[in-house]
């Protein structure tokens, strides 16, 4: 075989690899595309963003989330009220059976808080979400300068 058939071979055998690294499945649970984006070197906080998929016959919940990487990991959402966009901490989140909950800009998603230091464009850091069925799933979060696959989508998390 020549060194190019080789190299061929080797990118196509590692593929798969790459698309399947930043999915996560336990059981019925299916946790696809972790990320956070890069912050400001002032910013005290981040958040984390991914998408749950049940595909189960039983909802579970997500309960909790903590990372080594912060000070503090909460679950938050954010809210249309009154005319204003309002950002809560929620004590958990429903995934429905057969269902998705995404965890995305303006809407559910995890606080880090008391970072001591700002967080930049190539890095990783573990993340654990702790479920009430499924129990704990470690993920690994790739922080991105930008969205991944919607430019339109980078919104900056500031104000927190």
């Amino acid at each position: 075989m020549k060194l190019s058939q080789a190299l061929m071979l080797a990118a196509l055998l590692s593929t798969p690899l790459l698309a399947t690294a930043h999915q996560h499945d336990t059981g019925t649970l299916h946790i696809d595309a972790p990320w956070s984006r890069e912050m400001p070197p002032t910013a005290p906080t981040a958040a984390v963003y991914f998408t749950v998929k049940n595909t189960g016959d039983n909802a579970d919940r997500l309960l909790s989330v903590e990372t080594p990487a912060a000070g503090k990991a909460e679950l938050h959402e954010h809210l249309h009220k009154d005319g204003l966009m309002k950002m809560q901490q929620v004590p958990s989140v429903v995934i429905p059976a057969k269902g998705e909950v995404a965890f995305a800009p303006m809407g559910y998603h995890v606080m880090l808080f008391n970072l001591p230091r700002p967080m930049t464009s190539g890095e990783h850091f573990p993340l654990t979400l702790n479920f009430e069925q499924a129990g704990k799933v470690q993920l690994e979060v790739p922080v991105l300068r930008e969205a991944p696959g919607n430019q339109n989508r980078t919104m900056h998390h500031q104000g927190h």
